[in-house]
């Protein structure tokens, strides 16, 4: 784009009129042309960043997770809405986030015991599920060398408290080991739920001065790989994480993976209200969590998986692979941004019949909004599930989809669906609309419609043994209106 800056009134203003008839911005002064230099690259990146399509979890279901599930359930089972700091990093624990092991004391001789077994030197820090901010209330004590310290550290720790907090519940002494990284760097990892957005990632630099300095990225999970770099470069936080004085660059790698699998959990379990990891420590060698605080609430029951994301992250869960007869193994899944090529590739490959029932109309290939509307959908909204095979270069070929998107009364969804004219009579379309049926009644779907030409015999055949009804387009003659109820 070309931006022009001219200053002054009287001798300048018909050039100024020239270029802004002739379609270029010309600004009076050069602050306002950078400003929309700035705006400019902003959009554009905006629109790369809309291109991400973040995935869910590989495998929900595996044990780690059902297990911080259970967690969970049994915490709100008794009543607790803040978790201690063991309970907090067992939960990251099972989403793969390096955390320093934490064992909680009652009494001063416990406190040794677990000292040595540990090994020193440790942290002793407050348990207390009524104070946020351990060392403002002069409850944490830092590389603890000695048992006669741990002893003491115990008993000072508790009447320091008790002195500034009488009311507070204290649960023990948590102790854990003293991390003594030499090069490393304390961040912030924070969630937050928004009544709006719901949950929020913020990053940024940690430690007690964290408030003071206000240095904050935010971001919408889910995320993926691209959009955690770009969260941790929109941080002045991100400067020191290179080489600095004297000291390596961090694993940027580590990092990343924290802010993947934090997204991951925040999206898995949608019981998290509030998350803080503060400090996240990293250097060279990789990330770990020193501290860790995880508040939690109720969820309406029979909620769906990701009703709490403003975002639906890649429904990775709906991905299976149908074995043929004949051995040849489909895989049917839901559509991506980055299968706009495939897409508009299957679409040239259907004869002009198969164009004409699918568009109603002698399309020859997809216009650049139809791709981008077919390919960048709402997985909330609507679903598109493709059938591909392997092909050349060990990319996919599209052979079939069947998509629906959600009506303006929030309870009917309309259905559309094409098959790859040499994968008809194979029971593709069937296939592929049985998911598509299965995925919209969990939804909530009441009824499922759709617009078939009169002409089809084959379409509506298939929705006719799926359950569908055949009536009369009510605008139209060429074109039979089908319908089927999703609930009983």
């Amino acid at each position: 784009p070309i931006i022009a800056c001219w200053m002054g009134e009287t001798q300048v203003l018909a050039a100024r009129n020239a270029l802004e008839e002739a379609g270029i911005p010309a600004l009076g002064m050069p602050e306002a042309a950078v400003e929309l230099y700035n705006h400019i690259s902003a959009h554009y990146q905006n629109q790369k960043l809309l291109l991400q399509t973040p995935e869910g979890a590989a495998n929900p279901a595996r044990q780690e997770i059902e297990g911080a599930r259970t967690l969970i359930d049994a915490m709100l089972l008794e009543g607790h809405k803040a978790l201690s700091e063991m309970a907090s990093k067992a939960l990251l624990h099972a989403f793969r986030i390096p955390v320093t092991p934490t064992v909680v004391a009652r009494t001063p001789t416990e406190s040794l015991l677990l000292a040595e077994q540990i090994g020193f030197p440790v942290a002793m820090k407050i348990d207390s599920p009524d104070i946020v901010r351990k060392s403002e209330a002069g409850g944490v004590r830092l590389n603890i060398g000695s048992a006669p310290t741990v002893r003491n550290a115990f008993e000072e720790i508790l009447a320091t408290v008790r002195a500034k907090y009488p009311q507070a519940r204290l649960n023990g002494i948590s102790i854990e080991p003293y991390l003594a990284r030499r090069n490393g760097r304390e961040l912030m990892i924070r969630i937050m739920r928004d009544p709006v957005f719901g949950p929020v990632i913020t990053f940024g630099p940690g430690g007690n001065d964290v408030e003071v300095f206000g240095d904050r990225a935010v971001a919408l999970p889910p995320l993926n790989h691209v959009l955690a770099q770009d969260l941790i470069r929109a941080t002045h936080a991100s400067l020191l994480l290179g080489e600095f004085r004297g000291m390596p660059p961090v694993s940027m790698a580590a990092l990343e993976e924290v802010l993947l699998n934090i997204s991951e959990m925040v999206c898995e379990l949608p019981w998290i209200q509030e998350l803080d990891l503060n400090p996240l420590i990293v250097d060279e060698h990789g990330a770990i969590a020193a501290d860790a605080r995880i508040l939690i609430a109720d969820t309406p029951a029979g909620a769906d998986r990701y009703a709490h994301m403003a975002i639906h992250p890649y429904p990775s869960h709906l991905i299976q692979e149908w074995a043929l007869a004949d051995g040849q193994v489909i895989t049917i899944r839901p559509i991506r941004p980055e299968d706009a090529e495939m897409e508009q590739d299957f679409i040239k490959r259907l004869s002009d019949e198969s164009k004409h029932f699918r568009f109603m109309d002698s399309l020859r290939e997809l216009t650049q909004a139809m791709l981008v509307r077919f390919t960048q959908i709402d997985y909330d909204r609507e679903m598109a599930l493709i059938a591909t095979i392997p092909g050349d270069k060990r990319k996919e070929k599209q052979i079939g989809v069947a998509r629906y998107v959600r009506h303006a009364d929030g309870e009917s969804a309309e259905f559309a669906l094409v098959v790859a004219d040499e994968w008809q009579k194979h029971g593709m379309g069937r296939k592929l609309m049985s998911q598509l049926i299965d995925i919209a009644r969990q939804k909530g779907y009441r009824t499922m419609v759709g617009d078939v030409l009169a002409i089809n015999s084959r379409m509506l055949n298939l929705v006719s043994r799926l359950g569908f009804s055949i009536h009369p387009h009510p605008d139209d003659p060429a074109v039979k209106r089908v319908v089927r109820p999703l609930r009983d």
